[in-house]
């Protein structure tokens, strides 16, 4: 044990020189305003001048776009696709065009639409794509605004428009960034589900749940409702679906809805706030109350009533309702097909999820706890924004000491031995602690501390519960919103907690990329990508780029055989992002000696131990990780930086 922690020590100090300065380094022609990472290991940066695509592994300057200044609202990726959606103001026009994110060439444009694009959802096997955009959505950060939402159906293939709906009345929006002295800043849809196109039919679920016929417009269902309480960001949750229906919720009450023809099959009234759901056979299992985030200054809100809640879908009926739970209700998972596991503001509670009775419970000593999820050993981890603890869910193996682990020492933490708790903290496995800086302004160093966190449940965690990813509706309501867009992919860091978790399982990617740039011209790229799907999109009609358009462009000077090698590597890129899985939870702290400065602590949520350090000092507001390529990305004025996430 002592030479391991020796050799750690030895492996800090000989990095604590340099690790602390940046991999790479990108040299931009301006201010940074805003990045982001993409699912082909790209990252797009906007500065007061141009849009750039760089290379998120070498730093290397891909593309160049000169826009002037644009917002993180004006770009927008297409999920399982090759484009991005930029949007832009050219005087008293819009445009909106479809980018292929490797090369910057526009692959369609349209001058139909006006504003941002702030969600999106996409069916491309139907050539269908609806936009949601709104005009002049910039306010001070803490004021409230609320706009017009405008809904355009367009086909992907070309960008025709096929109808245009603007949503009646003013809706509620939510700023991009939280915190004092931002000054005017872009707002976002991100407080609102994204739209859902299924079996030709869209779903919006801004000012109700209203249904539309997909290729024409013509409304079919509509129920108008407050979708978010009492100025809370996401108190309704995302749809479900299965083989013949959809289920929504809304002002205490749940639809099931055929997916064929948009009619209502059934109402279960007076459930509750659902904020969760998930289908598993025939029962959809409902949490009911949690924790929100407060649109005006971002911080957490609890809301109740708190419970769960069993509904049998081919009717409606409840089979049953849980009501034990207490004030800060976290996300809840599946430990097996007959066991539930909630967490509230004291104690960690399991659920015969047959009968809705309380099978156990017992004290978790989490303050504030916000997230529960299962790891790969099958403990419960318990968490918030400072703090993790893992707990045996199995008596015999507890008692026979199997998690034990004694007396173990990190560099940055000191954990007690099994052995040392009391007989009522004997689910214990692990606890890990790491406070948030004490050094810096407060309302930053929260920020920081929050999106470090969050970054766990950006990837989909480690599939929150193994048990609902395997099987039941769950699965199917995946596969549908990997179709579909919201910016709390990207704008992670201003959720809480407990709304991320009950996300996070829906996140993730498919192997399958329709593709209309770059990649569709290329040929036997499918063969060198082993795993990933590639299926051609039918381009009735391109764009021919001018010189305008990109003015910076690596890819073309590469000759045929290196450029199918840097297409093929972007994809084996997407590959290994599509089956990544978090296995780290991140802390900033103050790491201790021999590194001595703060930075982000990785605590591996298997073991308990910390496995990973980042040494930036003081990230930017928007900081991200790739995992695929072990880097921390932040902006310092026109600079564009990566950082080494080093293993223990």
């Amino acid at each position: 044990m002592w030479r391991s922690v020796l050799l750690a020590a030895i492996f800090a100090f000989a990095y604590a020189g340099v690790a602390a300065q940046p991999v790479w380094q990108a040299n931009l022609d301006s201010k940074v305003s805003f990045y982001q990472t993409t699912d082909f290991g790209l990252v797009l940066a906007g500065t007061e001048r141009s849009l750039y695509a760089i290379d998120g592994r070498t730093g290397e300057r891909l593309w160049r776009r000169e826009t002037g200044r644009i917002n993180e609202t004006a770009v927008t990726p297409v999920p399982d696709t090759d484009l991005i959606l930029f949007t832009r103001d050219l005087g008293s026009k819009s445009r909106l065009e479809a980018v292929d994110v490797i090369t910057g060439e526009s692959v369609w444009q349209s001058d139909k639409v006006k504003g941002d694009v702030m969600q999106l959802a996409v069916e491309p096997s139907a050539d269908l794509l609806a936009v949601v955009l709104v005009k002049d959505a910039k306010g001070n950060a803490g004021s409230e605004l609320k706009r017009e939402p405008v809904v355009h159906v367009l086909r992907l293939s070309d960008g025709e428009e096929l109808w245009k709906k603007q949503l009646d009345g003013d809706v509620e929006m939510m700023p991009s960034r939280l915190g004092e002295g931002l000054g005017e800043i872009p707002f976002t849809l991100d407080n609102y589900r994204a739209p859902l196109l299924i079996d030709g039919r869209l779903f919006l679920f801004y000012d109700g749940a209203t249904s539309y016929d997909a290729r024409t417009g013509k409304e079919k269902e509509r129920e108008k409702f407050r979708i978010n309480e009492d100025g809370l960001a996401l108190t309704e949750a995302d749809p479900v679906i299965d083989d013949s229906k959809i289920y929504l919720s809304g002002r205490g009450r749940l639809r099931a809805v055929d997916r064929r023809s948009g009619n209502v099959v059934w109402k279960a009234d007076d459930v509750g706030n659902a904020a969760e759901m998930v289908l598993v056979g025939s029962t959809l299992f409902v949490r009911t109350g949690g924790q929100f985030t407060r649109l005006r200054d971002g911080e957490q809100e609890a809301k109740g009533p708190y419970g769960v809640a069993a509904i049998d879908v081919t009717n409606g009926d409840v089979k049953w309702r849980y009501k034990g739970a207490d004030k800060g209700l976290t996300n809840f998972i599946f430990a097996d097909a007959n066991t539930i596991l909630i967490a509230d503001r004291d104690d960690l509670i399991s659920i015969d999820a047959r009968t809705g009775k309380r099978k156990e419970k017992f004290e978790h000593k989490i303050e504030r706890a916000q997230f529960v999820l299962l790891n790969e050993r099958g403990d419960a981890v318990v968490g918030g924004r400072d703090e993790i603890a893992a707990f045996s869910l199995h008596r015999s193996e507890r008692q026979e000491g199997r998690n034990f682990q004694g007396v173990r020492y990190a560099l940055t933490d000191v954990r007690a031995s099994a052995d040392e708790l009391a007989p009522a903290d004997a689910r214990e496995v692990w606890r890990v602690r790491h406070k948030a800086p004490s050094r810096g302004a407060f309302r930053v160093i929260a920020g920081i501390a929050l999106r470090a966190t969050a970054l766990y449940f950006r990837y989909g965690g480690f599939a929150t519960s193994a048990f609902g990813i395997a099987r039941g509706g769950l699965n199917l309501a995946s596969a549908a919103n990997s179709f579909r867009w919201s910016g709390l992919r990207s704008r992670f860091g201003s959720f809480d907690l407990t709304t991320l978790a009950s996300s996070s399982a829906r996140s993730y990617l498919s192997h399958r990329i329709y593709t209309f740039g770059s990649l569709a011209r290329t040929a036997n790229l499918a063969n060198r990508a082993s795993g990933i799907q590639l299926i051609r999109g039918n381009i009735a009609r391109r764009v021919t780029p001018s010189g305008a358009d990109v003015r910076e462009s690596v890819l073309d000077r590469l000759d045929p055989t290196r450029y199918a090698e840097r297409l093929s590597e972007y994809l084996l890129r997407r590959q290994r992002l599509a089956e990544l899985r978090g296995n780290h939870m991140y802390f900033y702290t103050d790491i201790k000696k021999p590194f001595d400065r703060k930075g982000l602590v990785g605590v591996n949520i298997h073991t308990g131990r910390d496995s990973r350090f980042i040494l930036v000092s003081d990230p930017d507001a928007q900081f991200v990780t790739d995992e695929s390529v072990n880097l921390l990305y932040s902006s310092d004025g026109s600079k564009l930086q990566a950082f080494d996430v080093l293993p223990s």
